[in-house]
């Protein structure tokens, strides 16, 4: 089974999760959260158990969209609402994403995908990622 992520459509990680259950899985929305994305791609979420391919087009766009400022934009909702234990973790990564260093959003989706494709730590989930 592929899948057709279109980077056009969104501009936001909240986007990018709308778009993605809107072509993946449009019976069971997943909600905006990293950690329910990673357990959508193990499969059986609405989603295949024996693996599928997520072709990622206009991932240039969404490259450029989900780069520092939207990465800024979701480390300040997470620090807003994580655990007080997180907060130094949370704050050294927001400082971080607002002199441009360290990773972005674009750079967590893509390595959550890439974890359950060959080579990745959760490989026999099957999942394969191709950036157009």
């Amino acid at each position: 089974m592929v899948y057709e992520i279109d980077g056009a459509r969104f501009s936001t990680l909240e986007g990018f999760f709308a778009e993605f259950s809107r072509v993946v899985m449009p019976q069971y929305p997943i909600s905006n959260n990293l950690d329910a994305f990673n357990d959508v791609l193990r499969g059986g979420f609405g989603t295949p158990d024996e693996g599928f391919m997520i072709r990622w087009i206009n991932h240039s766009i969404s490259k450029q969209r989900l780069g520092y400022p939207e990465t800024v934009r979701q480390l300040e909702l997470r620090l807003a609402r994580c655990h007080p234990a997180n907060r130094t973790y949370v704050s050294r990564d927001l400082e971080r994403a607002r002199t441009e260093q360290g990773p972005t959003v674009f750079d967590w989706l893509i390595e959550i995908m890439r974890d359950h494709g060959q080579g990745g730590k959760e490989a026999d989930d099957g999942v394969e990622l191709v950036l157009d």
